[in-house]
Parts: C-alpha cells; sequence; structure tokens
C-alpha cells in the first residue's frame, strides 16, 4: 500500500512537473488571421493587446509587424507580411507564407475578435502571475539575506501592481520607435491642456512659465525654512491641480486624466482638518485665524459656504498618517492609483518619514537616501510627480543673503542627487519684520521702507532643474489666507487712462 501511494504521489509530482503554462494556440491563429483578412479587426483589439500577450513568439512578430503596417497605413496580409521575414525563415516547420494563409483560412470573425483578444490578455496575466508566484517561493525558500521578508513582499506588491495596471511585468528593452511614440503623444497632450504645457499645471502661470508644469515621473524638492510658507506653497499647487481636473473614459473602460490631477496629500504634520481649514481659507479669501475663533461675518460665512460647495468635487484624497514609513507609503500610493486614479503626489515633508530598516535612525544620511531614491523610483513606476516637502538646515541663518542654496539642504546629498527639480521659497519680510528698530530713529523708518517693499512678495528660486534652466520667480503671497499667485505683468495689463 505505501509502495503504492508513493506511485500516485511520484506520479501527481510527474504531471506538476509537464504541467503548461495557460495558452490557446487555436485562438491565437485565429484572430491573427482574422486581422490579416479584415485590417479593421485590428483596430478593436489594438488600444489594449499587446505583442507580448500573445504565447507563441512567431505569433508576436506576426502582430508587431501587422501593426506596423496598418498603422502606416498599408495593407497587412499574408503576402505583404512574408518580405519582412527571412526567405528560408519557418513557423511551425512550415514555410513563413503557408503558415500565413494557413491562419487566414482559420480565421475568425471580426465579431469575435475583441472576446478572442481579451481572452489571449487573460491567458498572458495568468501567466505572468505564475512567473511571479514562483519568483515568491523560489526566494521565500532561499531566504537571501541582502532580500529580508519586508523587501520580499515589496517587490511582490511593485509586480503586481504593474501587472494590474500595464498587463505583464518585467518589460526589459524597449525599441526607440516606443518611446518617441511616447515623446510625440506627451507633445500633443501638452497642445491641447490649459496652457499649452508638458507637466501638470500648477495653477500659478509664473511658476510654469519657467517649469513648464510639474512634469510626470519627477521628484520635485520644495524646501525652505519653517515661516516660509513652504506647506502653504504646496497646499496651493495640490487644490489647484485638483480643482482643474477633467477625466474621459477610454475604450477600456479607464478613466484617464485629460486635464489637472487626481492628487494624493501625504499630511505627515498637519491634520486633515487643519489643511481642509487652509484650503478653505484660500480659496473663500476668509483668513484661517478667523475661521479657527469663529469670529466670522454673515457675509465671510456665506464665502465659506460657497467656497466648500465647490471645493467638495475635487479629487483631493489626504493621508494624515504619522511617522509613516516608506514602504507604507509606496504601497497606499499604489492601492490608490489602482482604486481611485493618481496624477500626482504631495509629501509634507520628507524628514517626518522613516526608512523600512530598524537600524536606520543609526545613520539618518542612509535613512534619507533610501527614502529619496524609493520617492524618485515611486515617480517613475506610477508616472506621476511627486512634491516632496523639506526641511532646511539653519546654516542659512548665519549669512547675510538668506536666500537659500543647494547646500543647506538636510541630508542633501541624496536629495540634491535624487530630485529632478529642487525649489526653495524665500520671502524677505520673514526675516526684516524681526529687526524691527526703535520707533522715531532713521533706522525705523528705513525698516519701514524695507517692510512696505517686502509686504505680499516671495521667491520661488528654482535652485535644480534636469529639463530647464535655473531661474528666481517672484511671486504674491496673501499671508492672512496662506494664497501664492503670480504677479500682473504691468506690460501685458492695458493702457492706463489719466
Amino acid at each position: 500500500m505505501e509502495q503504492a501511494a508513493l506511485k500516485i504521489d511520484d506520479m501527481e509530482t510527474a504531471e506538476a512537473a509537464v504541467r503548461a503554462a495557460p495558452h490557446n494556440v487555436e485562438q491565437e491563429q485565429e484572430l491573427l488571421g482574422a486581422i490579416l483578412v479584415n485590417n479593421e479587426t485590428f483596430d478593436r483589439v489594438s488600444d489594449f493587446l499587446e505583442p507580448g500577450h500573445f504565447f507563441i513568439a512567431a505569433h508576436q512578430e506576426i502582430f508587431e509587424k501587422a501593426g506596423q503596417l496598418i498603422r502606416a497605413g498599408k495593407v497587412a496580409s499574408p503576402v505583404t507580411l512574408k518580405t519582412f521575414f527571412p526567405q528560408e525563415a519557418r513557423i511551425a516547420d512550415l514555410p513563413v507564407l503557408q503558415y500565413l494563409f494557413r491562419m487566414v483560412a482559420n480565421a475568425t470573425s471580426i465579431i469575435n475578435a475583441e472576446d478572442y483578444g481579451r481572452s489571449i490578455k487573460d491567458l498572458a496575466t495568468r501567466r505572468n502571475l505564475i512567473t511571479i508566484g514562483e519568483d515568491m517561493v523560489n526566494i521565500a525558500y532561499d531566504a537571501p539575506i541582502e532580500m529580508p521578508p519586508g523587501s520580499q513582499i515589496e517587490d511582490a506588491e511593485r509586480r503586481l501592481y504593474e501587472l494590474a495596471e500595464k498587463g505583464q511585468t518585467n518589460k526589459g528593452f524597449g525599441t526607440f520607435s516606443d518611446a518617441l511614440a511616447e515623446a510625440i503623444e506627451m507633445a500633443a497632450a501638452a497642445y491641447q491642456r490649459d496652457g499649452q504645457l508638458s507637466g501638470i499645471s500648477t495653477g500659478i502661470s509664473d511658476l510654469d512659465a519657467k517649469m513648464g508644469g510639474l512634469q510626470r515621473s519627477d521628484l520635485i524638492v520644495l524646501a525652505g525654512r519653517p515661516g516660509m510658507g513652504k506647506s502653504a506653497l504646496a497646499t496651493n499647487i495640490a487644490f489647484n491641480m485638483a480643482r482643474a481636473y477633467r477625466g474621459e473614459e477610454g475604450a477600456d473602460g479607464r478613466r484617464t486624466t485629460t486635464n489637472g490631477a487626481i492628487v494624493g496629500f501625504y499630511s505627515l504634520e498637519m491634520s486633515s482638518e487643519q489643511l481642509a481649514t487652509r484650503i478653505l481659507a484660500e480659496q473663500s479669501e476668509v483668513p484661517s485665524s478667523d475661521i479657527r475663533r469663529g469670529s466670522i461675518t454673515e457675509e465671510q460665512f456665506q464665502k465659506l459656504a460657497i467656497a466648500s460647495q465647490e471645493m467638495q468635487s475635487a479629487p483631493l484624497y489626504l493621508d494624515q498618517t504619522g511617522g509613516i514609513s516608506i514602504a507604507q507609503l509606496v504601497a497606499r500610493a499604489r492601492r490608490m492609483k489602482r482604486q481611485h486614479g493618481l496624477d500626482m503626489i504631495v509629501i509634507d515633508y520628507l524628514q517626518l518619514i522613516t526608512g523600512s530598516s530598524k537600524r536606520g535612525n543609526e545613520n539618518r544620511v542612509q535613512e534619507i537616501t533610501e527614502i529619496t531614491t524609493s520617492l524618485k523610483a515611486l515617480a517613475k513606476e506610477l508616472s506621476v510627480p511627486i512634491l516632496a516637502l523639506s526641511q532646511l538646515s539653519r546654516g542659512v541663518e548665519a549669512r547675510e543673503d538668506k536666500r537659500p542654496m543647494l547646500s543647506d539642504l538636510r541630508e542633501s546629498g541624496s536629495i540634491e542627487q535624487d530630485a529632478d527639480v529642487v525649489l526653495f521659497v524665500y520671502r524677505e519680510k520673514y526675516y526684516v519684520q524681526n529687526k524691527k528698530p526703535a520707533e522715531g530713529t532713521e533706522e525705523f523708518f528705513k525698516w519701514q521702507a524695507d517692510m512696505e517693499r517686502a509686504h505680499g512678495k516671495a521667491e520661488v528660486i528654482i535652485a535644480k532643474q534636469r529639463h530647464g534652466p535655473t531661474a528666481n520667480v517672484e511671486l504674491r503671497f496673501d499671508e492672512e489666507v496662506t494664497r501664492f499667485s503670480s504677479i500682473a505683468d504691468e506690460s501685458r495689463l492695458p493702457d492706463r487712462f489719466e
């Protein structure tokens, strides 16, 4: 009996070993045949089906070459496709032309083409799931020192996210023509978008003019000393993007953003209520201090009511978890992208994120390096800009000119290296008001003049920008409602009649 049981176990093991990956060769042949019979079939499946979804390598090549011909406005048929294969090439022991004609003879109808395409894609997804599962099991068994369980989970989650979003993982090398096509699409989208920007508009035209908006896949670091207004600027930008959001549903049922952004805001310092109050004050032009004290007039209350109604539809999502780890932040961002969509991430602020290593506090520089590297990778993975706020060192205060420099960034090495853009917020008034001399003196009148000159003004210093020049952008700042806006260009104002 024991020997019989062993034989059955051996048979089951052998059977498991020869299990083929999920695929359907006949479906692939019939769909490709339909495309070669009627090229309009390609249009029905090309928005979701890719060459990599086919199981047979030759089928991948046929689908790709047929697509290139059709997109070029030419006819894809067995005869035209044959010229793209070597003369002696064979598929399944048949000459290429004979194999292509056999597919045409067995072609499915154009009516069934979309169903066949989705079935082929589903089978490819199942194969990728099997690959991910096998890798998870093998890595878990091997337990490599350099990849602890937390890293294994994060890697598996990343691969599963990629599979859920794009339908395939580990693409490896891609062709330059594909990258070129994406660049042309970006240029076309920029032409149609508000302000004709390549990135997402910040809602502050003077800043957009220097940066072209916030670019997808970029890590943007916004830094400043306490009291400069960096949180206010980040909040302004986040809400401006959410308010401008427009989207449309594609052929595959997914919603695509056409303008503005769905924003995820990690408020690690302020509560969501404080953040909402700040945005409400900015939009209603009612000072947040008045809102908190309840000392508002009936007219102000009406402004608040109108502003709150307009704000409710803005796709701005808040996460107020304090002391969040970089691994948690990444996981939540992936989940939000999948569930709600995500076009922009704001983090207030960088130094409040913890690293994944329990020993991270022993070397804060290494921990910040891990965080900035992970954020840059996340921006690229999700194809969204990440605006991360950062504190500056006290070295600024010791200088005569207190405008920040790259060297003022805390743990500046990795932040400066990983960031695509580094912005500094600077308000001269903050420093001038602390130097008030005795009233009635000559210094007091000079101080008054300096205060008037600095009143309501702020600078955003673009200290680093991979896609453009460095620059200083002057903005208007309304301190009572914490609003940044562009300074009116007098050269563009109408002529004055006196």
